[in-house]
């Protein structure tokens, strides 16, 4: 019984801490764009109306659900740690910090990799009601828009980290560092404005990096536009919107989507209302 009790323990005090920081940074994020930065970010507001308190209680409804499914991922890289199954150490200084380093940046490069594709195979026919429908009943995303997921979607993410543990050798604090970094740049490509700068859109990082434009365009068309750290894998597999780049020109100047196009007048994707899923 102690065991099962310890196990339990993990699971309800990882998914606290994850709800915690989630609620607490996403709460920050909409305090300042969405209610004391409102009128001076206007312009930066991607799609300019404003979702309703409804959705916004949906999605923390089922974010709480996620991050009891990604407690139970880190029970599971715990459990296997323990068992020396894994390649999850505890000592710092044993690879030395070039090494933490360059975990960090490969954890990123395939942690974009993972999402791309099984973000890409949950818009298939068969998978996309049971993986990824919850996610875009949010059409005009929000901060708590990030963890609004399927429970099966969110254990898709959920093992990701448990998986690269068998691969190499990873330390807590890069695990946290990724965590951390993470969910910041999942608050920004969900936030709903555009937060880079107008050079941005003049410069060759646009093919690096991933974009608020980007993401919140997906959840407008429905399909397209799958990576989320980086933009490299819609580049080289076609999946970019071929309206990105001037939509983010144009939000990057802090003019917004639905200001200059319609939604009717696009070509190529749908609205997300109807759902376009991709033979992967």
């Amino acid at each position: 019984m102690f065991p099962l009790l310890r196990s339990i323990a993990i699971v309800l005090i990882n998914a606290a801490s994850v709800l915690g920081w989630y609620l607490m940074l996403s709460g920050a994020v909409w305090l300042v764009a969405y209610r004391w930065r409102r009128s001076q970010w206007s312009l930066r507001k991607i799609i300019q109306r404003y979702p309703r308190s409804g959705q916004i209680l949906r999605e923390i409804g089922f974010s709480i659900l996620s991050c009891l499914i990604f407690g139970c991922g880190s029970l599971f890289l715990w459990w296997c740690g323990q068992k020396g199954w894994n390649q999850l150490h505890w000592d710092f200084h044993r690879y030395g910090l070039v090494w933490h380093l360059v975990c960090l940046a490969l954890t990123f490069v395939l942690w974009d990799t993972w999402f791309y594709w099984t973000h890409r195979a949950m818009h298939s026919r068969m998978l996309f009601r049971l993986f990824h429908r919850t996610h875009h009943l949010s059409h005009n995303p929000t901060p708590f828009t990030a963890y609004s997921l399927d429970p099966l979607e969110a254990l898709t993410y959920a093992v990701f980290l448990p998986l690269v543990c068998f691969i190499y050798p990873i330390h807590p604090s890069v695990i946290g560092a990724f965590m951390v970094t993470q969910f910041g740049v999942n608050l920004v490509i969900h936030s709903g404005f555009e937060l880079f700068p107008r050079k941005f859109a003049e410069s060759r990082f646009k093919w690096l990096l991933s974009s608020a434009t980007s993401h919140v365009m997906h959840h407008r068309y429905g399909s397209g536009n799958y990576g989320f750290c980086f933009q490299y894998w819609d580049r080289l597999m076609g999946t970019c919107h071929p309206q990105y780049d001037a939509h983010l020109a144009r939000n990057c100047r802090g003019n917004t989507i639905a200001s200059v196009i319609p939604i009717e007048a696009e070509s190529g994707m749908t609205e997300v209302h109807r759902p376009v899923h991709s033979s992967v």
